[in-house]
């Protein structure tokens, strides 16, 4: 009766290699990086080097081919060190899964080879300083010229602007709404491309966010991503994925909060007495454990979900983020509470998976878009 809930063996397997590759790679330095700001780009391209930056990119074009249960695996291990570092490289893996699973063999080729090894970087470019939740609105637009198309528009929360080399974007070829939205793959080095500052964050500090700007660049029709006019269905089948990462990255986060949580209250005393000990906060670490594996339980379904291409895919993607995500920033938030003042310092890093956490709710699609979702799936005739 369990085995239908438990993972694979070879499931197993993964989960601890992307344990062993945070503990040595991601956990002992990733304060250092929040604090200095630090992009950590070595550990990033290390990472690619045991398949994480093609997780679910085909065998074809030199991915691992995993599933979407398998992603979420690793994405959870890695932010068990650092979320900031995981959700980035989950993005990446959006991004070049677009271009595997809908681009054409030019741009394949073109890209798909240095992305795998990470030696070039993946951005994934939808929201606009003027369209975020409201994704279609997007005014980003590209105008065929011959063998290219000439792109004006700004993106906006752009991870890994100004950093990465290949910017995946939502560009508008045809006429209002979210049928005139095309897909292209934009260099950083074609002319006209351009990057704002980097925006000053509460959290995610390991990695650069900032604009990216397109002044008249000209980029090969090649470079369509899928037809044109169907940019914005492949943007949404991308965030079904995304979103579960995101939510992943926030069972990781959480996890690690409840783990310090647990070993502080055990050495902390307080009236003669081991703070665990106390009846109120062995509640709260009760409530914060079982909220965490309901969301789990929750995710790790929609994940199956999306990688059999179930009907319903799209509502339960949106449930298990909108649940993981709320409950990663409600445990991270009780697990400050029990580290009483110490929490709040940076001494301790349950404050970093504090802030690295909130942002969860709003990316991807905020929580009360991820409602919307559930609440027209629930309510269709």
């Amino acid at each position: 009766m369990t085995d239908q809930f438990d993972l694979t063996d070879d499931q197993r397997e993964i989960q601890e290699l992307a344990r062993r590759f945070t503990a040595d790679r991601i956990t002992p330095f990733a304060a250092e990086w929040d604090e200095k700001h630090i992009f950590p780009r070595d550990t990033i391209k290390a990472a690619a080097e045991l398949g994480f930056a093609s997780i679910y990119v085909s065998e074809e074009s030199g991915g691992i081919a995993l599933g979407r249960l398998e992603a979420a695996l690793i994405m959870e291990a890695m932010a068990y060190g650092c979320p900031s570092t995981s959700a980035f490289i989950s993005i990446h893996n959006m991004a070049s899964w677009m271009i595997d699973r809908f681009g054409g063999q030019a741009v394949k080729d073109t890209y798909l080879p240095s992305l795998v090894t990470m030696d070039r970087i993946a951005s994934y470019c939808l929201t606009e300083p003027g369209s975020g939740s409201d994704a279609a609105a997007l005014k980003t637009r590209a105008v065929r010229d011959g063998d290219h198309y000439v792109v004006n528009g700004t993106k906006q929360f752009i991870s890994g602007g100004g950093e990465n080399e290949v910017y995946v974007t939502m560009v508008r070829t045809g006429a209002e709404g979210p049928k005139g939205i095309s897909c292209l793959v934009i260099e950083k080095d074609m002319p006209g491309v351009s990057f704002g500052a980097n925006e000053r964050k509460l959290g995610w500090h390991s990695q650069p966010t900032a604009q990216v700007i397109f002044e008249d660049v000209r980029v090969p029709v090649d470079n369509l991503v899928g037809g044109e006019g169907e940019g914005f269905r492949i943007a949404m089948m991308g965030l079904d994925g995304g979103r579960l990462n995101i939510g992943a990255c926030s069972l990781g986060g959480a996890q690690r909060c409840l783990d310090e949580a647990i070993g502080y209250t055990r050495d902390r005393k307080q009236f003669g007495t081991a703070i665990a000990d106390f009846q109120n906060t062995q509640f709260m670490l009760a409530d914060m454990a079982t909220d965490l594996e309901a969301a789990r339980a929750l995710l790790y379904m929609a994940a199956a979900k999306v990688t059999a291409n179930a009907p319903d895919k799209t509502k339960f993607a949106a449930m298990a983020k909108r649940l993981a995500t709320d409950t990663g920033s409600a445990v991270a938030d009780r697990a400050l509470q029990l580290h009483g003042g110490y929490g709040y310092l940076m001494d301790y890093p349950i404050e970093r998976f504090w802030r690295d956490l909130r942002v969860h709710s709003i990316l991807e699609g905020t929580n009360q878009v991820m409602r919307m979702i559930i609440g027209r799936e629930l309510t269709r005739q």
